[in-house]
């Protein structure tokens, strides 16, 4: 007897996602979408899609009302956030519509920096030394007792937008006075030169079902500050980094309350004495076409597994992981001042993907060499910087 299809609301607000949209699909589900009007010319796979609800922006009234509405007459099983930007959304409206999957308080642990931070040191994981921004004499000890630089960080802004680097107590108290009424939306940290590493997983009934460590070779703040070409690659497997990185991030999870779905979280390497800090986590494949550069190297695509999960979740069913490759790749993205730059000119037989955006240029390379990825990376972003790179400033919506 065939199996009932589920019928899953999955909501963005941003262009993301489609690989998630096809598996929900072929598992034999509805797939319902909900994302922005500006959208709608978007390449989505509307083959895939039973129907498409359209908002102008977001009001979370009006959401709820515009649900309600729909779910008189369909039955939603499951509610998923395709973006960061959506996800405490979403968790309202889980728990609106008492719907299962992660709430409000679990949700803010994926989303807000602060509260990850934390959270994160109560639970004894390491931490770079932070403050909140409420309290002027808590401001003060901690410029006091910990020397610069430091960030001031926004706690509810994905990757690098917001940041901005603080070299002296005078220089942290113009910024909070610039804050104003925001002040309490930031939060400052020790800055600590290191190399940036992201783990990128999936999660099964609170336990890491698989997750692949991998480097920036140009950190995030670095790229959206200085105008840099983006670069990442795989860890050596098995490796002391790598391992204790495995390690770290299963403890993140299991401190945050993460029971099911994909995650995005990302650590530093102190340069000084080696040790391993966390940074930040998400509830969601991670962004820069990232998810494509893990898939070259282990041949799992998270968004594909991802609504795998959701679905197995819901029947109650066991979820298998797919064999997984252990390759390596590395990924290669930049601004380009050409508007459909022409890569024919890399050859190379280790290239697996090639990006399709205007006024942008990227590569992915894969091998079972880790030193092979590294230097065809090496070779491309000379390239690139010679022939294609363009850069933009970084968006400053912190003040």
């Amino acid at each position: 007897m065939p199996k009932k299809p589920l019928n899953f609301l999955c909501i963005s607000t941003y262009f993301k996602g489609e690989d998630f949209l096809k598996s929900c699909k072929a598992e034999g589900n509805n797939v319902y979408l909900l994302t922005k009007k500006k959208l709608d010319q978007e390449p989505w796979p509307w083959d895939f899609i039973t129907d498409t609800f359209y908002i102008e922006e977001w009001n979370q009234s009006d959401v709820v009302k515009g649900i309600a509405y729909k779910f008189r007459t369909i039955k939603f099983d499951r509610f998923v956030a395709l973006d960061d930007f959506d996800v405490e959304k979403v968790a309202l409206l889980r728990e609106h519509f008492r719907m299962p999957g992660m709430g409000r308080t679990t949700a803010h642990y994926f989303r807000d920096k602060l509260a990850m931070r934390v959270k994160a040191k109560e639970e004894g994981v390491n931490v770079p030394e932070f403050t909140d921004l409420f309290n002027n004499e808590t401001i003060n000890a901690y410029a006091d007792e910990v020397s610069p630089p430091w960030l001031i960080k926004p706690r509810m802004e994905a990757s690098a937008t917001g940041i901005k680097k603080i070299h002296s107590k005078d220089e942290l108290w113009q910024i909070v006075n610039e804050l104003g009424d925001e002040r309490d939306n930031y939060l400052v940290e020790k800055f600590a030169p290191g190399d940036v590493f992201h783990v990128d997983g999936l999660n099964v009934n609170g336990q890491v079902k698989f997750a692949r460590v991998s480097k920036y070779l140009d950190t995030p703040f670095e790229v959206a500050h200085g105008g840099g070409i983006f670069r990442s690659a795989s860890s050596e497997i098995g490796s002391k980094v790598e391992k204790g990185l495995q390690k770290m991030n299963a403890q993140v999870m299991k401190a945050f309350g993460m029971q099911f779905g994909a995650s995005h979280t990302e650590f530093i390497q102190s340069k000084a004495t080696g040790e391993l800090f966390f940074l930040e986590t998400s509830s969601r494949v991670g962004g820069a076409n990232l998810a494509e550069m893990v898939e070259a190297a282990s041949g799992i695509n998270l968004w594909a597994e991802w609504a795998r999960i959701e679905g197995a979740n819901l029947r109650k069913k066991a979820y298998k992981l797919p064999k997984t490759n252990n390759q390596y790749a590395g990924i290669v993205v930049s601004l380009s001042r050409f508007e459909h730059p022409d890569t024919s000119s890399f050859t190379d037989e280790e290239i697996v993907w090639r990006m399709n955006k205007a006024w942008h240029i990227g590569l992915i390379v894969a091998s079972d060499s880790s030193e092979r990825v590294l230097e065809l990376l090496d070779q491309y972003t000379k390239r690139i910087g010679e022939e294609f790179h363009a850069s933009l400033p970084a968006p400053d919506k912190s003040l």
